[in-house]
Formats: structure tokens, C-alpha cells, sequence
């Protein structure tokens, strides 16, 4: 197409400005999105890439099945449809400002009126001696991952050289890989910039429990050859690490060679010097993104690229918008942790005073750094929780005045004392999206236009489109705003499927559907997502309750599905057979004892009266479940959305109490409905008599004994918000007891939303109790024989998801540590505490030589250090 395309470009520039841009990364084509919308400039694009854009921040996703289409921003097609003429493989290698023009690589020269220097910036690699060995890669590109993809097939560990953000994200991808994976970081911690000490050290401890090994503090001094593996790192305090692969992600240099070489200013330490319109010293010659220096600094992130691509674009057009900063807070997921940072998260301001919150049990930290006065936010560190991030970013984003008591923003709520910050109380002047800077203003004024739900205003505005971080804010303003307008507001699974959840259920079961492929084709758009994809698998789980682990099911599963068992903070996972009712024979204990005993396994007694067994690894869970299958066991669904456990007493066998037999029927009911999906756990209980020993009332389902038969009570809750379940029915037979119990579960398999307990979804349900007693009791709405015989299909289906899986070789295969070795994870390991095994700390590994020994910043030379 180049040479029609030149052809055009001579005739579109007698009429038309010529605007070249030069790089298309991700800032880049934002400009050309911004600039494209007015035909009165026609835009060359010069890429030194193969491929047009993509997207770089989930560039990760590359590794777990995400292909180069998935993650492109654009095509071919588009670009031409705009009018946009682009040329791939284009490196540019002079700028001529006389006669304004660029040449690339190839000779091609092109003309400007306008030049855009949107050309980012390449991975730090430090000058370290034996860099440049093979299988020393970078992070940064596309054919970069192909290139750390073949690497990785040949060898077994992975070290990445930086632990910020991009560093981390690469340690990511390696263990993706399969590697066994190391962070090496020459500075104390771990996301320096982001992150205070204290955040810094419960994010390594949670990076270092999920497998992947931290290093601080670590100067390579030298790459050589290994002993064990292709490389040895050798550090300047004497210690050494083996690996076969070296990924550099110590941070990013501009990409100002083009200003260097021809006489455009540059920053004392690169960038190319922009002012407030992004101009560089030629009025005609703008640079944008990670090429260019504002005031000094340097962004990497993409939202004040994508704001300085605006401005320019706006700029050329006559406008008068100007780059004045950006706002660098970010939240992300680390390897599954959250992660978030907002402004002075140092507490460098003076008189800056700080409210922390520390949960070590469950992996919490929390910080706000607010003004001397206490009434202005300052910054936040959040990590292991970020729940409160979007509420802390608009205070300290608008200078919105802190409630009384800060901190409680931050605490755990108690009896709904927690203050919040309702999407009404936003000024219209509030960034909602800070990768697009959209303001909840232009949300409403893309309501104003006629948008009618989420979908509208994201096209409309493009919010959301970037990190995605902002989603579930976008959301709650757009619903709020179309409430205040009497518009009602979309139930819509997600993107994907413009139906709730419980349209899907109903359209599944109405056609059959038997996979998500199906399903997506006829009903929705794109490949899907994490939050329709679980909810998807669920609800064909419920209606057919097929294998899970089949080949359509698969992708729909979440980790501890996919390995049928719950995985713990170390990465290994834990082992629970059922025991209906609590029951279990001697010889079943016996055998439950030899595999703890041989396995060396943790074993408790759990709240739901049955054992738990801690601490397998993910190689040893076949050989583990085929000993207990063997002796009359099958798996206790403790990984799944689904019956956990029915907790009895022992009623009127033993007890002097007891009025009915609980023992009897609470084994009946676990095992009636243990293979029951559903959209989230369910707990039952059967107590024999009043005095309630098995606490049924605060199970999703509870049965109580009475002289005439059984009391049941429905949407009790023990767990995070406690509710007592409320009576539905007295004195049933049997019979009965079990067929309320079948229209009840079944009808809110049927209606609840993704991820809702039956006590959240009967406080939600309009008529709750009373109408559920008509649906249920009177068949209101004649429905009652088709959820009997729904049910009475889950249980004649039903099959032991371990059974299947020690059956099949094929399945089994997925139960390695690592895909390309028989090695298992050495960085699992175990202290002996009170007989019996628990993970060790990270000082612990370190003490036993499993971590390199860290050494104090001063003893380390400072030339490595990761750029700002």
C-alpha cells in the first residue's frame, strides 16, 4: 500500500495539513484516535514496529492465551476507514526541519506540517559484564515475549533484574512459563517509588509466599557461566545465583535518539524537552509519552501519555488545553495481589500526618497520609485489600474534606460505621478514568447525548478502555446518573453478554446450551471475560453438571477449581474428603491418618465437622486423592461454589435431648445435594433438637427438630456479615422438608446474581421471605415440578470430580509443578510447630539457605540503581 498510499498523501496535502507521527505505541494511536476526527490534516504514521498498535499494559496476558489480534488497538482496516496512512517497518533515521520533512530507514522521505514524537522508550539494561549472553531477553515488546516464550522452553529458572512495577509484571509472566521464578532488586524493596517500607514488606512476603523468590538489595557484579544452569549471577557481597534465564526490567530510558541527533533539546538526563502544549524547542515538532520530558520528569505510565496526546492533538487544532502534570496514582493486581498508591504515599509533606492499618493474619496494609489539619488526603498505600481505593482517590483527587475520624476509612467496618463516599458527592470536575482523564462531567455529558447504559458511555468517552482499574466507579456513576433521569439501569452480566445472570441461566437451559463457545456465539460478543466466564461455567454446571475438568469447561475455572482443591497462601493446597454429616468409620480415619502421616500433611478438625489436610503439593494431590478414593472417600467440594458441608448433632441415637434422628437425615441431605454448582457455597446444618448444637440457624440452610417433625430455616450466614436465618416452614415430614428444600435451592441457583449467598440474595429479592414462601409452598408460580425435576437431574448425575480425574492420564497431566520439569517447588518449605507442619516465614527460608542473605544498601554500589 505505500506507494498509493504516498500518491494520496500528495494529493490529500493540497488541501489538507500533514501531521506525521512517529512511533505507534499505545500514546501514539491515541493521538491518531484524537487527531482523526478532524478531516482537516492527514496523518502519516511511521512505526519502527511489524504491527500496528497494542496494548502494553496487559501485555502479560500474552502468556495466558491472550493472541497479538487480542491485544491490538487497532487494524489495518481502521486505519484506512479513517483515513490514517501508516507504514510498518518504518524507522525514521532523519529529521530535516528546513525543509520539514523525515526520512526512514529505507530511504522514504515524507513531509510535514506538523511532526509527532511519540517514539516511548527502550528497557534499562544496567552495564553489567555478560549482559548481552543469549538468553538474556528484555520486557517491552511483543516479539519480546515470543523471544522470553522460546527461551523458556529450554530452561527451568527465571530471574528478572528489577523490582517496580514492570519487574514484577515480568516475574509474573515467567512463573506463567512454568519457571521457577527469582526477583533480583539492587534497592531495599520491592516498588520503591509506589510503595512505603512498611506496604513494600508485605507485598514481598505475599509475592514470596505465591513461589516467586525476592532478592534485595542485590548488585550484579557479573553474568558468567553456571554450574546447575546456563547463567550464575555473582553479586557484589560475595553470593551468587543460578538461573538459565535473565529478563531486564530495571526501568526505561526515553527514546530521545532522534532529538539528540538533530538538534532538539533534551533534559540533562534525556527526554525531549516539552512545554505545556508538548512543543519541543521547534514549534512544529511535539513529543508525547515516555519520550518527553515535562518540567523535568518523566512519565511512564500510559493515562498522562494518553493526556498529552490530547493536548497536542488539541493544540494543533487551535485549541487551548494544556499538560500541566498527572496524576501517577495506580492500583493494579501484583501476581493476584492488590496493590494501590495515591500521591504522597512518603508522607513527605511537611506536617504530614499518617492513620495505618495492619492485619498480618490476613495480609493487610493499609496507610493515608493526611494534611497537619486532618481535614485533606495526601496520598495512600493499600496493599492485599484496595477495596477503599476509588473513594480514597477522589478525596485527595478533589480535596474533598475528610470526615472526622480519617481512619476510618480505612478500618474494618462495624455495624455499618463505616464512612463512604456516595458517587452523588463527586464534584462533576472528578477524574473517574485517569488513563483517558474523563471526568464524572463528561459521563453526564455523554448521558446528556443520549448514552443509556455502561456500554454507551465507555464508546462515548472511552473510560475504562485503558487499565480497566476504573470500571466498577464508571459504573456506579453511570447508574446513578441514568437513575436520576428515570432510566433504568442495565443488569448486564458484563460486557460480553447484555444479560444478567439469570437471563443466561434460563436462555442455557431453554436451548440447550452445553458450552461457553455455544453460548458466546449466539448470545454474546468478544472471547468472554473473568467475571462471565466463571459465572457461565457455574451456571452450566448447575443445569448439566458435566465433568468440570473436560475440555469446553476447562477455561471457565478458577485456580482451585481447576486443581479440585483450595490453594494456600504458599501455593500448595489442601486435601478434604467428605464426611456426610461429620460421620466417619474407624478405618476411613486410619486411612486419612496414613496419607497425612506419609505425605507429612497439616491436619485439623474443621467448623464443619469434617478434616482438613494442609500443605500438598500440587504433584502429590492425585497419588494423595487415589489413596482415599481407594478406601471409600470422594472429594468435599471444599474448593467449589457448592455444598460444602451439613453439620450435625447426633440427635436422638445418643443424645438424651435429641427428638429426631438429625444424624440420619443430615447424611441424607449431604448427600443429596453434594453435587449441586450454585452461584456461591452453601452450608447446612441439622440440629436435633431446640437446643440447637449444630447451629443451624446460621447456615444457608438449617434444619431444627421438633416433637412433629422439622423446622426450616433459609439464608442464615456465619461468615464476614452474620444473619440468622429465618423460619420458613414447621413441623415437616421427611418428604417434605426435603422437597421445600430442592424448589428453594434450586430457584436461587436459578435467580441470584454471580458470587451472591443465599442471605445477601433473599434480602435483595423483592417480597423476600413471604414471597418465597408463596413461590415455594403454594407454587405461585407453578414452577415447583420443573425445579423437583432439575434437582432430581443434579442428583442422578452426580459424579466425583477426583474419581473422573485419577481415571484419566490425560487429566493427570496437569497436576506437575512445573510443565517443562519433574522438579517440585523448592521454595515450599515447612517448620515443625506443635507436632505438625506450617509454612515457614520468609526469615525462616532465608535462615535455612533458601533466600540469599540481603546486605545493607551503603556496602552496595550505587551506579545499578532502578531510574525514577
Amino acid at each position: 500500500m505505500s506507494s498509493n498510499a504516498q500518491t494520496q498523501s500528495k494529493t490529500f496535502s493540497k488541501k489538507k495539513q500533514n501531521v506525521v507521527v512517529v512511533g505507534n505505541g499505545m500514546v501514539g494511536h491515541h493521538f491518531v484516535e484524537q487527531l482523526s476526527q478532524d478531516d482537516s490534516y492527514h496523518i502519516t504514521v511511521l512505526s519502527a514496529e511489524s504491527r500496528l498498535a497494542y496494548d502494553r499494559v496487559h501485555l502479560s496476558e500474552y502468556f495466558s492465551g491472550k493472541t497479538a489480534d487480542d491485544l491490538a488497538l487497532t487494524t489495518p482496516e481502521n486505519y484506512q476507514e479513517l483515513g490514517v496512512e501508516f507504514h510498518l517497518d518504518a524507522k525514521v533515521t532523519d529529521i530535516n526541519k528546513i525543509d520539514k520533512t523525515v526520512t526512514t530507514e529505507q530511504g522514504h522521505s515524507f513531509s510535514y506540517d506538523k511532526l509527532i514524537l511519540a517514539t516511548g522508550s527502550f528497557p534499562f539494561v544496567p552495564p553489567i559484564p555478560g549482559k548481552e549472553r543469549e538468553h538474556c531477553l528484555v520486557y517491552r515488546t511483543i516479539d519480546d515475549l515470543d523471544d522470553i516464550q522460546a527461551s523458556a522452553n529450554q530452561g527451568k529458572i527465571g530471574v528478572v533484574v528489577g523490582g517496580g512495577l514492570l519487574g514484577l509484571e515480568a516475574a509474573n509472566a515467567l512463573k506463567e512459563l512454568g519457571l521457577e521464578t527469582h526477583v533480583v532488586e539492587f534497592a531495599p524493596q520491592l516498588m520503591g517509588i509506589q510503595l512505603d517500607q512498611s506496604g513494600s514488606a508485605l507485598l514481598k512476603k505475599k509475592i514470596e509466599d505465591l513461589g516467586v523468590t525476592v532478592h534485595t538489595e542485590k548488585a550484579t557484579k557479573q553474568i558468567v557461566d553456571g554450574e546447575s544452569a546456563v547463567h550464575r549471577m555473582e553479586f557484589a557481597d560475595g553470593s551468587h545465583l543460578e538461573t538459565d534465564l535473565i529478563l531486564f526490567s530495571a526501568g526505561i530510558r526515553p527514546y530521545d535518539n532522534l532529538a539528540r541527533e538533530f538538534d532538539i533539546e533534551i533534559g540533562e538526563r534525556g527526554g525531549i524537552v516539552v512545554n505545556n502544549q508538548c512543543q519541543t524547542s521547534d514549534q512544529d515538532i511535539y513529543a508525547i509519552g515516555e519520550c518527553a520530558l515535562w518540567n523535568n520528569f518523566i512519565f511512564g505510565l500510559v493515562a498522562p501519555g494518553y493526556t498529552m496526546a490530547k493536548v497536542a492533538a488539541s493544540h494543533i487544532q487551535g485549541g487551548e488545553e494544556s499538560f500541566t502534570g498527572a496524576d501517577m496514582s495506580t492500583k493494579l493486581k501484583l501476581m493476584g495481589v492488590e496493590v494501590g498508591s495515591i500521591g504522597d504515599a512518603h508522607a513527605k509533606t511537611q506536617g504530614a500526618q499518617c492513620f495505618t492499618y495492619q492485619n498480618d493474619r490476613d495480609g493487610v496494609y493499609k496507610k493515608m497520609v493526611v494534611s497537619q489539619d486532618g481535614k485533606t488526603l495526601l496520598g495512600a498505600v493499600l496493599v492485599g485489600d484496595t477495596s477503599e481505593y476509588d473513594a480514597l482517590l477522589q478525596y485527595a483527587l478533589n480535596g474533598i474534606e475528610l470526615p472526622d475520624n480519617p481512619d476510618a476509612l480505612i478500618l474494618p467496618s462495624s455495624g455499618g460505621e463505616k464512612p463512604t463516599l456516595g458517587v452523588d458527592s463527586l464534584p462533576d470536575s472528578a477524574t473517574i478514568c485517569s488513563c483517558l482523564n474523563v471526568t464524572k462531567g463528561d459521563i453526564i455529558a455523554a448521558i446528556d447525548c443520549g448514552a443509556v447504559d455502561v456500554g454507551d458511555v465507555k464508546s462515548s468517552t472511552k473510560a475504562s478502555t485503558g487499565c480497566g482499574g476504573c470500571t466498577a466507579l464508571l459504573k456506579n456513576v453511570t447508574d446513578s446518573e441514568l437513575a436520576k433521569r428515570g432510566v433504568e439501569v442495565s443488569t448486564d452480566i458484563c460486557n460480553h453478554f447484555a444479560y444478567s445472570r439469570t437471563e443466561l441461566f434460563h436462555i442455557i437451559k431453554a436451548e440447550k446450551i452445553r458450552n461457553f463457545d455455544t453460548l458466546i456465539e449466539k448470545h454474546g460478543c468478544g472471547v468472554g471475560c473473568e467475571i462471565c466466564k466463571p459465572a457461565v461455567g457455574s451456571i452450566l454446571a448447575s443445569i448439566w453438571n458435566d465433568y468440570i475438568l473436560q475440555d469446553d469447561h476447562l477455561p471457565l475455572q478458577d485456580t482451585n477449581d481447576t486443581y479440585l482443591g483450595n490453594m494456600q497462601k504458599d501455593g500448595t493446597y489442601s486435601v478434604v474428603p467428605r464426611m456426610p454429616g461429620g460421620e466417619v468409620t474407624p478405618d476411613k480415619l486410619i486411612v486419612i491418618g496414613e496419607v497425612a502421616k506419609e505425605y507429612n500433611l497439616y491436619t485439623k478438625v474443621t467448623g464443619g465437622q469434617r478434616i482438613d489436610l494442609f500443605g500438598a503439593r500440587i504433584d502429590q494431590l492425585p497419588a494423595i486423592w487415589e489413596r482415599l478414593i481407594a478406601a471409600g472417600m470422594e472429594t468435599g467440594h471444599a474448593y467449589g461454589k457448592s455444598l460444602r458441608t451439613v453439620k450435625s448433632c447426633v440427635g436422638s441415637t445418643w443424645c438424651r435431648y435429641g427428638v429426631q434422628d438429625s444424624m440420619s437425615m443430615a447424611i441424607r441431605l449431604e448427600n443429596r445435594y453434594k453435587g449441586l454448582r450454585s452461584p456461591h457455597k452453601i452450608k447446612f446444618a441439622v440440629s436435633g433438637c431446640t437446643r440447637e448444637c449444630a447451629e443451624a440457624q446460621s447456615k444457608d440452610i438449617g434444619v431444627i427438630a421438633t416433637e412433629n417433625g422439622w423446622n426450616l430455616y433459609v439464608s442464615g450466614n456465619g461468615g464476614m456479615k452474620p444473619r440468622h436465618g429465618d423460619l420458613f416452614a414447621t413441623d415437616l415430614d421427611d418428604e417434605t422438608l426435603v422437597k421445600y428444600i430442592d424448589r428453594y435451592l434450586m430457584f436461587y441457583v436459578r435467580m441470584a446474581d454471580r458470587l451472591q449467598r443465599t442471605s445477601v440474595w433473599l434480602e435483595s429479592l423483592e417480597g423476600g421471605l413471604e414471597y418465597m414462601q408463596k413461590v415455594v409452598i403454594d407454587d405461585h408460580l407453578g414452577v415447583n415440578d420443573e425445579l423437583e425435576k432439575q434437582m432430581e437431574a443434579v442428583v442422578a448425575t452426580y459424579q466425583c470430580e477426583w474419581k473422573t480425574t485419577i481415571e484419566s492420564p490425560e487429566q493427570l497431566k496437569r497436576f506437575r509443578q512445573f510443565v517443562n520439569s519433574d522438579k517440585t517447588d523448592s521454595s515450599i518449605q515447612f517448620i515443625t510447630e506443635r507436632e505438625q507442619i506450617r509454612p515457614a516465614t520468609l526469615e525462616e527460608k532465608a535462615a535455612s539457605g533458601l533466600l540469599i542473605d540481603t546486605v545493607t544498601l551503603e556496602s552496595v554500589s550505587t551506579q545499578q540503581t532502578e531510574p525514577a
